[in-house]
């Protein structure tokens, strides 16, 4: 029986382990938090950091894995390269591909020196170095970690007085204590946060989705819903397509599902701004699915194990389609969840994650959720008034 070892232990292993025990894989999860949900789902859970590299390593050798995933799970990605690489085992691309994708500022550095259309960003792990060079900066700017997901630790600042305050919230949130000052490319119309795929470096699945944000929260740049299909011209679309096939090319990347965040800025510039050998957060391969029918889950671990995957193409839409990430505006108790009956026939999936009297805490980043709805709408219209105002569902607290 082929194993495979999946790194981390959210909620979002879930359809991945449901997948693997299809396909007849033994899954063993791994990560050093014993009550993560995915680990009462798993064959067998190993408390090994995921961050630690070598201690992975060895737990993979002693298990004979097959193949290792890290689904929706940023701190893992490097140290699944590096495990894959020392084991031969199938993955995205090598441990120096994937550390240059998974690192914000060497991201950056490799698409200005490959004549990709790039913000101004530079990487620093002093921060006094950062204020020193603030006097040349295109204000405004973001401040982030360098390997961190899921906006946590992002700030952005308009003068070089904000910038200590913002580095002091980066760093705590990187795991090689750096962060990255870029310049804030401000998107026409909706920028892009969803999962693509690649089958021997060919990019056979390009979706763009439209990211939203709820303003009021504490982090207003931690997504709050997506819908697709997206608005972005096609031109753009067929641009952005074109230059990740050429990233993928030129980091010779392989077979993987990725979550790729793009965007056009109001210069009328197509920006590549994350790419990550990992399926998305927040469900988003699980909601193309359904808005879809193509499993980027089934592809990913057939990939991680070196089985054929299925055929695969662009995505073509059936319908118009939202996810939702429920979330509270301010530290309480989760009492319930209101939705307006006019809206319900349109709920495909609810997705809750609390039950009434646990503590939840105010919006500060994507781990921070607790639930998703995922809905289906007969019309584009239909899906720009409920989306302009989501009065018609509320998360209740005491």
């Amino acid at each position: 029986m082929k194993k495979l070892l999946l790194l981390g232990g959210s909620n979002y292993l879930l359809p991945v382990i449901r997948e693997a025990h299809a396909l007849g894989l033994y899954v063993v999860t791994c990560d050093y938090l014993p009550d993560n949900t995915a680990h009462k789902y798993a064959d067998e859970y190993r408390n090994v950091s995921i961050i630690d590299k070598e201690a992975v390593l060895e737990t993979a050798r002693e298990l004979g894995i097959s193949g290792v995933m890290s689904f929706a799970c940023d701190p893992g990605v490097t140290t699944a390269a590096y495990v894959a690489e020392k084991l031969g085992l199938p993955f995205a691309g090598s441990y120096e591909a994937v550390s240059i994708l998974q690192d914000k500022g060497r991201f950056r550095a490799f698409l200005r020196d490959n004549g990709f259309t790039v913000p101004w960003a530079k990487r620093y792990t002093d921060a006094a170095d950062a204020l020193a060079d603030a006097v040349d900066y295109p204000w405004p700017m973001i401040v982030k970690p360098v390997d961190s997901a899921g906006s946590k630790g992002v700030t952005r600042v308009d003068s070089a007085g904000e910038l200590p305050a913002a580095i002091a919230h980066a760093l705590p949130f990187s795991h090689c204590g750096a962060f990255i000052v870029e310049q804030f490319i401000t998107q026409r119309g909706f920028s892009s946060d969803t999962d693509c795929f690649s089958v021997d470096g060919e990019l056979v699945y390009c979706s763009f989705d439209e990211q939203r944000f709820d303003e009021r929260a504490e982090n207003p740049y931690t997504p709050a819903a997506y819908t697709w299909p997206s608005s972005m011209p096609d031109e753009v679309q067929r641009e952005l397509r074109g230059e990740l096939q050429r990233l993928m090319r030129l980091l010779k990347l392989k077979s993987s599902v990725y979550n790729i965040e793009t965007r056009q800025g109001t210069d009328g510039r197509a920006y590549i701004m994350e790419v990550s050998p990992r399926g998305g957060g927040n469900r988003l391969s699980e909601v193309l699915e359904l808005a879809t029918g193509v499993s980027l889950i089934r592809n990913a671990v057939k990939a991680a194990v070196d089985l054929p995957v299925d055929e695969m193409h662009d995505p073509v839409y059936n319908g118009h389609w939202a996810e939702v990430i429920l979330h509270s505006d301010a530290d309480g108790v989760f009492s319930e969840l209101r939705i307006d009956p006019a809206v319900r026939p349109c709920v495909v999936e609810t997705d809750l994650w609390v039950a009434p009297g646990d503590r939840v805490e105010r919006f500060s980043g994507a781990n921070k959720a607790i639930g998703t709805l995922v809905l289906n709408f007969p019309d584009r219209e239909t899906l720009e008034t409920r989306m302009a105002d989501e009065s018609w569902y509320r998360v209740v607290t005491k």
